[in-house]
């Protein structure tokens, strides 16, 4: 009898299910491709849902494991290495939200942009940043996706308009995204990712108000968390559903810890808006572990309990962990050695992380574009003195 997570397995004929030794109990037999059940959702003006099931290979299962305990392993370097005061400045870790972004990740196609706030060391990594080019960032050094220019809260890479300091300031630039791939002609969406605290502010409620007047292909994710910077999401919104606060806006509420539930609602909502639907809202249940940033010890406005609750039955890594293995697609060995690379390759990215090189003085004032289209405006460029300019004679008022 198949285990109760299995719904299908290849092409799920008998034959097929005992060689891979589920009706036998081998054990050097692991299936290849998995059914599961995904969580509940909630809608918001949406007549259907995402997917109820989600179909995993064992490729992608190595893979969504891989990612998210990267982004674990480069999350708790980072915590460190601040600490030891090689980063300066703000750091906010990501460890908890694992899930939004693997999940979203493994549903965009390449020509797809995404857009976040100043939680952004892992989405980095996921678009294309190695281990080195986001921790030598972090300490500023030269071998930094931006040169350790950005730091923590500024990376970028293609189609990754990187983290951004103000807080909700980058929902209106992923409106702005959306609205330059739709002028384009492709049927690229952006994804525009902001917090539960930062869901407040006033230019998020304008900028959803646009995207649906222009329908323009923007997937809009609230990952909420349960804090904003000190407080907790009930005593700071009045409306704490944030997937139907888009009002015209369709919405969608996701189990934000489960990584497959994830990916499911962003297939769902990539579809939506590349098919001229017009923007959509996700809401991403999840959790942060640390504070909201370095300075915040995150304990003063919850317990311990709660956070040692939610790492025991909630963790996205460890229960996707439990997943891949009960069903026989990934054995504890596979994944153990990928901990073991992971590790390696994080442990060498952190040593050039603190011996790396700064840039010098020099470039300060490079990189300030990438193409220079407007190298003049009206006889001006950034490098010459404003011309002076005869002025009309003075009037006495």
């Amino acid at each position: 009898m198949l285990p109760a997570c299995v719904r299908s397995i290849g092409k799920t004929s008998p034959s097929n299910v005992k060689a891979l030794g589920f009706l036998t109990g081998a054990k050097s037999s692991y299936a290849t491709e998995v059914k599961f059940d995904t969580k509940p959702y909630r809608l918001h003006k949406l007549d259907q849902a995402p997917a109820s099931t989600a179909t995993l290979t064992k490729d992608d299962a190595i893979q969504y494991y891989t990612q998210m305990h990267t982004i674990r392993r480069m999350e708790t370097s980072a915590g460190n290495l601040y600490k030891e005061k090689i980063i300066r400045g703000f750091c906010h870790l990501y460890s908890g939200q694992e899930a939004v972004a693997v999940g979203i990740k493994a549903a965009l196609r390449p020509h797809d942009a995404v857009i976040t706030a100043y939680r952004a060391h892992g989405w980095t990594h996921l678009m294309g940043v190695n281990h080195i080019g986001v921790l030598a960032e972090l300490t500023g050094r030269q071998s930094g996706c931006a040169r350790g220019k950005g730091g923590s809260m500024h990376m970028y890479c293609k189609n990754f308009y990187g983290g951004n300091g103000i807080v909700g300031a980058q929902v209106p630039l992923g409106v702005g995204i959306a609205l330059g791939l739709k002028y384009q002609g492709t049927d690229g969406v952006c994804v525009a990712l902001y917090g539960d605290g930062a869901a407040n502010q006033g230019q998020v409620f304008e900028v959803y108000n646009m995207a649906k007047l222009w329908n323009l292909p923007c997937i809009f994710v609230c990952e909420n968390n349960g804090y904003g910077m000190g407080t907790s999401a009930e005593r700071a919104s009045a409306n704490t559903d944030y997937y139907t606060r888009g009002d015209y806006v369709p919405g969608l509420w996701v189990d934000g810890m489960d990584v497959l539930t994830v990916r499911e609602a962003a297939r769902y909502a990539v579809d939506f808006c590349a098919s001229g639907k017009g923007p959509i809202l996700l809401e991403t249940a999840t959790y942060r572990y640390s504070g909201h940033s370095m300075s915040d010890p995150g304990t003063s406005y919850r317990t311990r309990d709660e956070i040692q609750e939610v790492r025991q039955t909630r963790d996205p890594i460890t229960s996707f962990k439990e997943k891949i293995t009960s069903c026989n697609l990934v054995s504890a060995e596979e994944l153990k050695k990928i901990d073991g690379q992971i590790k390696s390759a994080v442990d060498e990215a952190t040593k050039v992380a603190k011996t790396d090189a700064e840039i010098g003085v020099e470039e300060l004032t490079t990189d300030i574009c990438a193409n220079n289209l407007e190298p003049s405006i009206r006889n001006c460029s950034p490098f010459n003195s404003l011309p002076h300019q005869r002025l009309g004679p003075a009037v006495n008022l």
